[in-house]
């Protein structure tokens, strides 16, 4: 299938490069990471939402190199935690410590606690460098477990039991999490309507003016 327009993934995180572009593999579209512009600053997440940060993300990288860019802002809400790590799930702890480390931080801050309830939730900004911006949300309930099972994912994956596939998301394959997990679900309410968001995004991107436009009117 022709591609027809290129999207940056506002991430460096390659497991969520991986799941996008495998989400994204049957649209006509060129999926960029961030990687692949070589040195690139940091957005400034300071939001209080996954809304705000995903926005934040999306609109900034948008602008600075110029493509429309897709931004996620994900985390896991823990009842018996108030929420948290909420928009904090990734510095969760510290900058220094592993996905592993922060798995074992969330089970010691739960130990003897029976409420388990936890949730994912996605919030995904579709930005354009003028400013615009589509929203699409995601969330799954699960439970946090007692001890981390399988290898596979990233993040709390090993420590979230997912209740529709009986297993946690480090256990499920590829194909099982994009189906339930929050990221899944955001992703296919944008694939739902991604001919209208292609349409979007040429109304929306500026157009290089024709040659001679500069000189003359055309």
């Amino acid at each position: 299938m022709e591609q027809t327009a290129s999207l940056v993934l506002a991430t460096k995180n390659k497991g969520k490069v991986r799941e996008f572009k495998a989400l994204l593999r049957h649209y006509p579209v060129r999926i960029l990471g961030l990687d692949d512009f070589g040195p690139t600053p940091e957005a400034e997440e300071d939001g209080t939402t996954f809304e705000e940060n995903a926005y934040k993300k999306a609109a900034f990288f948008s602008r600075i190199l110029g493509f429309p860019a897709l931004a996620d802002d994900s985390g896991l809400v823990v009842d018996a935690l108030d929420g948290a790590p909420g928009v904090h799930s990734a510095r969760f702890g510290g900058p220094d410590l592993t996905d592993a480390d922060r798995c074992r931080l969330l089970l010691e801050q739960l130990s003897g606690n029976p409420n388990r309830k936890a949730a994912f939730e996605c919030v995904l900004s579709l930005a354009v460098p003028t400013g615009q911006a589509l929203t699409y949300e995601g969330r799954c309930e699960g439970l946090i477990t007692h001890h981390p099972a399988g290898s596979g994912g990233f993040g709390y994956d090993p420590v979230f039991f997912c209740p529709a596939l009986s297993k946690t998301f480090a256990e499920a394959s590829d194909q099982e999490k994009s189906r339930w997990s929050h990221r899944g679900k955001a992703t296919a309410e944008l694939q739902a309507e991604f001919d209208k968001v292609l349409i979007w995004i040429r109304q929306q991107m500026p157009r290089p003016p024709r040659a001679g436009c500069m000189e003359r009117p055309c």
